[in-house]
């Protein structure tokens, strides 16, 4: 028996709300989809409502879920939580998949100091499947329906990694708004050296094409996403500006100027400074250092995963 014999999943036509629309179904539960268009997954059986504004089919769906859990954007689920929680019955769970964790947490809290809360982020493609992925998981306010979800999670094969809220945003600003920018900051660069992709593909060693691969990965998904990522996490823009000022660092070590300005290099030395070329000896002391024990499993890893694009030597690998 499910511990949620009712549960209504909003944005359930979403990648992301399908999958956890799957996990509660096959778990037992009778789960209504809630979305603003009927998905085709859902044969015509989906509910077509405004979750900011409930009609009564929607309030009296949300009135007997054990479970409430919004698949929605962030603006959406920030509107949603004051007219939901106000129908829910006592004692039943309000659930979201934002990827930005700090806003949902105070509007909960304010609105719904009450109600059982918590956030999970899937930090993978549903695509890939829950079984082995990290779910990155925010408890505003604890509760016998937290417990209940984060062990259907986990009976899922999902592998829970519990934050407080500030530090979610504080890791996926480095884990996703960082990576991405680094990824498509690649892509344009590539455009502008004006270089033919088929003459890359065929000369590219395997870090260039991890990077390819990267950039057609981020490519295959949809922009507002990417673009929800940057704008919305309130670290964002300064994972970006040190992403640029990492790249300004890295210039002047080996005797370049982007910005042709006289001024200190960030790890020491000013622009220029023929001395700070080997300043590049310390950015790998300090980076094997960040690294630490787990450097080697990643070489490993690396290594494998070359091996999985072409046939390659051992020998020369490491330096191109």
């Amino acid at each position: 028996m499910s511990d949620f014999a009712h549960s209504v999943v909003v944005g359930g036509g979403g990648a992301v709300g399908g999958m956890f629309t799957d996990l509660l179904r096959e778990a037992g539960s009778r789960t209504v989809v809630v979305d603003v268009t009927v998905p085709a997954r859902e044969g015509g059986s989906c509910l077509v409502a405004d979750v900011t504004a409930p009609g009564p089919e929607l309030a009296a769906a949300l009135g007997r879920a054990d479970l409430v859990l919004l698949a929605v954007h962030e603006a959406v689920a920030l509107r949603a939580v004051a007219p939901v929680t106000r129908l829910m019955r006592p004692g039943a769970l309000l659930a979201d998949t934002l990827s930005v964790r700090t806003g949902m947490a105070a509007e909960v809290a304010a609105r719904a100091p009450d109600v059982q809360h918590v956030g999970l982020n899937p930090m993978f493609a549903p695509s890939a499947g829950l079984a082995g992925r990290p779910v990155a998981a925010v408890v505003t306010r604890d509760g016998p329906g937290v417990a209940a979800l984060l062990r259907l999670v986990e009976r899922g094969g999902g592998r829970l990694v519990r934050l407080s809220a500030r530090e979610h945003d504080r890791t996926t600003a480095a884990t996703q708004a960082l990576t991405h920018a680094v990824v498509l900051s690649f892509g344009l660069a590539l455009t502008r050296l004006g270089v033919d992709i088929r003459t890359l593909t065929a000369t590219a060693p395997p870090p260039h094409q991890v990077l390819l691969t990267l950039l057609a990965r981020v490519l295959g998904g949809r922009p507002e996403v990417y673009g929800e990522i940057q704008w919305s996490n309130p670290g964002a823009a300064s994972a970006r500006r040190a992403l640029a000022e990492a790249l300004r660092s890295f210039a002047s070590l080996i005797g370049d100027d982007l910005d042709s300005v006289d001024s200190l290099d960030l790890l020491g030395g000013a622009v220029g400074d023929p001395r700070a070329a080997a300043g590049l000896d310390g950015v790998f002391e300090e980076l094997r250092r960040f690294l630490g024990p787990g450097l080697a499993v990643r070489q490993e890893s690396c290594h494998e995963l070359f091996r999985t694009l072409q046939r390659i030597d051992d020998e020369g690998e490491t330096d191109r």
